[in-house]
């Protein structure tokens, strides 16, 4: 049998990692490896990308479009049939309960379809309705929120590859592929970056693969981001470390942040965080202190605490306070391959404030941050009886009922729906619960761009994009669905005119993918015909573009300290202040697993093999105090629930915290649930979405108060396989 080869690239996160991929003559996938010469990646793939021809082929994916039948099964559906249906208990709905009534939930999946990322909002806004959802609000919005109260630098920040030093805090880019590192083979350029000399402070409880690389490790207690970050302002403002010359140019309100963080002592900090006094000092005179130039970054550790958005807030305060921002005169390394380039001023934009404009929800006021509502109200807007109550949720590639906090309360309210659409490739437990399963097709079946919706956000040095065709067929027999087509004819059913970024789409013939990236592409230097020229990708050339100057006589200013941040950093000392109640004795963190993407691969054999379940990570010197053995079981208690989970030993944890993976479990009481030992748990059993931040409605979903005890095996769901 013939055999050939194809370029392409994985699209399961941001890493966007170069692959070559091995075809049979029916273009089956039938191997996958790194591409050693991909200029980005530069040889590198993680164990969740070379899972592809696994999930290209499991028997959990879903080939043709599935309707739920009066009995509770599926049955298949023609996809025409499916759309024509879909529409009209659309219109149904409509016309009895106003647009508002229809919602959408968009996941990484979505995210990752570089032809319909953004479609799903603009179907929306068509109908007339604001309700778009995503996982970007229950992940790390606090970042938007800061940059809506603190304020907005055009030119940016120093790339990766220029920083000197770097702090960063919950986030474990070598692991994850996230920002604020660089995501294009992070092991790789970390090893650089220390060849160079790039000191590195890393802020987590865990000693993770990161923090290995790490000058100084700090491990507070979970949850205290809030003290430790506030002692390292009170540090610098204290020994005169700031930017003197950028803050009097640039900040509104020094003094009052001077004020507000002076509480916040480092013996304070350190009591607070269980923590060394000394080593908050060190963190703040190497990043501030030391005469090297970068910057300071978090990732889901922080931004999914408790006080989110406040530790958010003072993350970006210390940049801000160090003047650690692109100056007039210096090159924008990034200026932008797909999304337009625009002229980078030396000047700070004044907190903007986006929620405070637009449509508010019914539930808590909160308002709209980059055109979508707040995912952690979602349920309550489906489950709240009234005027704008949701009847109808679109899903696009996400799984909300593994990923919404207070698991039983959001498959309640997606239970209760009119009408539940899945745009799925496998069954998850949110299709689980749908009328409708619209599989489209996998990432090495279609044409695509990489990642480009946040990509002025990732710090890599250049303007780098690609292209990808359809390298691989579908499966025989397959009767898959392009997720764009679903959005044109849904609209062109409704009878509703449809743009895409912009664009008003043909609505008598449905455009092609790349009809659609074309589009995308739109505002690039080069055509996307030029970017399909190169198959390992270009550097998008144009105009060199530098930092300009500030406009004469501009007055913007960043506010580092507004009253209801000030709120809030007095509300997180209160808070700590009180006395802990004595039966939540440990903390709940988040953690990432190499082998799985949030609930994205958990069932392919060979994770499965690796990771059949979730277990609950615990220091060992724990472990012995409280008489549990790695293997043993650990039930794990909040305010909210328990879970029983297996133990395991990790010393690189410190002591009085229990990481245990999110993107587990099965639906909580189903029929379908095939137990501990199969889908593992869901951390969400243990999580409420009644503690909700202001603003951004973001739940607390690390950082949370539990208790341990050892667990016997006598429940049935919890059943061990059989040897």
């Amino acid at each position: 049998m013939s055999r050939s080869e194809a370029l392409s690239f994985c699209r399961i996160c941001m890493g966007s990692c170069g692959m070559v991929v091995t075809l049979d003559e029916e273009r089956r996938l039938v191997d996958i490896r790194a591409d050693r010469e991909d200029p980005q990646t530069l040889g590198f793939a993680c164990f969740k990308g070379l899972r592809a021809v696994e999930a290209h082929y499991s028997a959990n994916r879903v080939l043709r479009p599935l309707k739920r039948m009066p009995d509770g099964a599926f049955a298949e559906i023609g996809i025409e049939q499916a759309l024509d249906e879909i529409a009209e208990r659309l219109a149904a709905i409509r016309k009895a309960h106003g647009p508002e009534a229809i919602a959408g939930y968009k996941g990484g999946g979505g995210f990752f379809t570089s032809s319909a990322v953004t479609l799903l909002i603009e179907w929306l806004q068509a109908l007339g309705s604001p309700k778009a959802y995503s996982s970007a609000t229950i992940d790390q919005s606090a970042k938007m929120v800061t940059a809506g109260r603190i304020g907005l630098w055009p030119p940016g920040k120093p790339t990766i590859a220029q920083c000197e030093v770097l702090m960063l805090l919950g986030t474990n880019p070598l692991v994850s592929q996230n920002p604020p590192f660089d995501v294009r083979n992070p092991v790789k350029r970390m090893k650089e970056a220390k060849a160079r000399g790039m000191k590195l402070i890393v802020i987590d409880p865990r000693r993770t693969e990161t923090a290995q690389f790490a000058d100084l490790l700090i491990q507070p207690l979970p949850g205290e981001d809030v003290s430790v970050l506030a002692a390292i302002l009170h540090i610098i403002l204290a020994n005169g470390w700031e930017d003197r010359e950028f803050c009097e140019a640039n900040v509104a309100d020094l003094e009052t942040l001077r004020t507000a963080v002076a509480p916040f002592t480092p013996a304070y900090a350190a009591a607070r965080a269980d923590v060394k006094a000394k080593d908050l000092v060190e963190a703040a005179r190497l990043f501030a202190a030391s005469g090297l130039n970068g910057i300071a970054g978090s990732s889901t550790g922080p931004d999914m605490g408790p006080f989110s958005n406040l530790a958010a807030h003072l993350i970006e305060a210390i940049n801000v306070v160090c003047g650690r921002f692109l100056r007039a005169g210096d090159p924008v390394p990034n200026p932008g391959a797909i999304l337009p380039r625009y002229p980078r001023r030396a000047q700070a934009i004044p907190a903007p404030r986006w929620w405070d404009h637009g449509p508010k929800s019914r539930i808590d006021g909160s308002g709209m941050l980059a055109e979508e509502m707040m995912t952690g109200v979602l349920a309550d807007e489906i489950l709240t009886p009234g005027e704008g109550q949701v009847r109808a949720l679109i899903v696009h590639g996400g799984n909300p009922a593994s990923s919404v906090p207070d698991q039983r309360k959001i498959v309640r309210a997606l239970r209760s729906l009119d009408l539940l659409v899945c745009i799925e490739p496998t069954m998850s437990v949110t299709a689980e619960l749908a009328d409708y399963i619209l599989p489209p097709y996998m990432q090495y079946e279609r044409p695509d761009l990489p990642f480009w919706l946040y990509e002025y956000m990732i710090y890599q040095d250049e303007a780098y994009t690609r292209y990808t065709p359809a390298v691989a067929a579908p499966p025989e027999g397959a009767a898959l669905v392009h997720d764009h087509e679903i959005f044109w004819g849904l609209a062109k059913r409704l009878g509703i005119p449809l743009t895409w970024r912009g664009v008003p789409l043909d609505m008598e013939t449905s455009p092609s993918v790349d009809d659609m990236l074309a589009i995308a592409a739109k505002d690039a230097p080069v055509s996307l015909d030029e970017i399909k020229r190169h198959p390992r990708g270009l550097i998008v050339d144009g105009e060199p573009q530098y930092v300009e100057p500030a406009e004469p006589g501009w007055t913007g200013r960043f506010t580092v300290m507004p009253d209801d941040v000030r709120a809030e950093l007095d509300a997180a000392r209160r808070e700590g202040e009180q006395n802990e109640d004595g039966r939540f004795f440990y903390r709940l963190a988040v953690r990432r697993l190499r082998e799985t993407f949030n609930s994205v691969g958990r069932d392919l054999p060979t994770t499965r093999k690796r990771v059949p379940y979730n277990r609950a990570y615990m220091n060992p010197d724990d472990l012995a105090v409280l008489s549990i053995g790695a293997g043993d079981e650990v039930e794990i208690s909040s305010a909210r629930g328990s879970v029983v989970a297996v133990a395991e030993s990790d010393a690189t944890l410190r002591r009085r915290v229990v990481t245990l993976a999110h993107g587990f479990g099965g639906l909580p009481d189903a029929a379908s649930n095939r137990g501990y030992y199969q889908d593992g748990v869901s951390t969400n059993l243990l999580l409420d979405d009644e503690r909700r931040e202001t603003i951004n409605a973001m739940p607390q979903m690390t950082g949370i108060r539990i208790a341990l005890r050892r667990a016997g095996r006598v429940k049935v769901s919890h059943q061990r396989p059989s040897s």
